[in-house]
């Protein structure tokens, strides 16, 4: 889903650009509500975790890979605005220092990938959990759904945009097939990816999971050695306790995604991605520019001058979540000291204080 330079002509990638621009500026500000001490340090994780699954094409039909786009899998872990931001960073990481994704169309990749991920799973998920028992299980089902939803739906949106400012004269109906028709079978992929790492992570520590906030269980007594569930009427329902530290959760997660970036991501599907695809098919591809990084010591997720291609991509792959993980972590950090700013001694004074 990753646009390049040239498939969006200048007027309209500005324009989406502003949006993003608008975008990121609303989600820094909501940011501040959503992360504190304990989920400031989480996001940057996620924003990581993202960037390596990302490079774990996995095949879906007729030579087409896909690939996590993580909008859905970020809102729930760490709240919509912060899931905006976190998808961002690593757009913005892939674009400077890997050439994918064009940089004037930077814009256009935060609006589809981004912002329309984000708010449609994060309202489907909502959306879900209102009719759904407030469980683990909801929590993992309304997941799947949520991410199953928000892969077509940033295809409808690049349909729109690509109405609106496409280079190339391409029958908008058949780019719209073709488009939603694979994202459909990219999306069945994010949903199962999503919802095992949401599952994992509530299954250890449920109240760091932004959309599981509220979760609860029945409490159990030991019956004859049996752990079974209390009546309803004797005993309310207890808050789901924590299976592991913050540091251990936060070191797994971290040494997964350098195993997956450094060593699994050799293994991934080497055909072309749904958007690849589709524009090489249909011809929207005709006037793509070379990227303005392509000369980048990490362009094409390798690195330059490392002749071996599993040390070139597995090093460029520790790398990239390396410095995504540091960057995400700065820009969070930074979101939360300006959150325990606004809320000084000061502000919290009554009057003639």
């Amino acid at each position: 889903m990753h646009v390049p330079d040239g498939f969006i002509d200048a007027p309209t990638s500005a324009v989406t650009g502003v949006v993003a621009a608008g975008a990121l500026a609303v989600s820094l500000r909501g940011a501040r509500r959503e992360l504190d001490e304990r989920t400031a340090p989480l996001a940057g994780l996620v924003a990581a975790f993202i960037f390596a699954v990302q490079m774990l094409n996995f095949p879906v039909a007729a030579g087409t890979s896909g690939h996590l786009l993580g909008g859905a899998l970020a809102a729930i872990l760490v709240g919509p605005f912060t899931g905006v931001l976190c998808v961002s960073v690593v757009l913005l990481m892939q674009g400077v220092l890997f050439a994918d994704g064009g940089l004037t169309a930077l814009g256009v990749n935060i609006t589809d990938m981004a912002i329309v991920t984000t708010v449609v799973s994060y309202a489907v998920f909502r959306g879900l959990l209102a009719v759904l028992p407030r469980r683990r299980r909801s929590v993992t089902l309304a997941s799947f759904v949520a991410a199953l939803l928000s892969v077509p739906a940033a295809a409808v949106a690049f349909t729109v945009i690509y109405a609106i400012g496409g280079t190339t004269d391409i029958s908008l109906g058949k780019v719209a097939t073709a488009m939603i028709g694979v994202h459909v079978l990219i999306g069945i992929g994010e949903a199962v990816i999503t919802a095992l790492t949401v599952g994992a992570v509530v299954a250890v520590r449920p109240d760091l999971v932004h959309g599981a906030h509220g979760l609860r269980q029945r409490l159990q007594l030991r019956v004859n050695g049996t752990l079974v569930d209390a009546p309803a009427a004797e005993a309310p329902t207890a808050p789901v306790a924590a299976r592991t530290s913050r540091r251990t959760l936060w070191v797994t997660g971290l040494v997964t995604s350098l195993v997956l970036a450094g060593f699994v991501s050799f293994y991934a599907s080497a055909n072309p991605d749904g958007l690849e695809k589709v524009a090489h098919d249909k011809g929207i591809d005709k006037k793509a520019e070379a990227h303005a990084a392509a000369d980048s010591p990490l362009s094409g997720y390798g690195v330059k001058d490392v002749s071996d291609a599993r040390l070139s991509g597995g090093l460029a792959g520790v790398i990239g979540v390396g410095v995504t993980v540091v960057a995400g972590s700065a820009v969070f950090w930074a979101v939360r000291r300006r959150r325990g700013a606004d809320v000084s001694p000061a502000s919290t004074a009554g009057p003639g204080v």
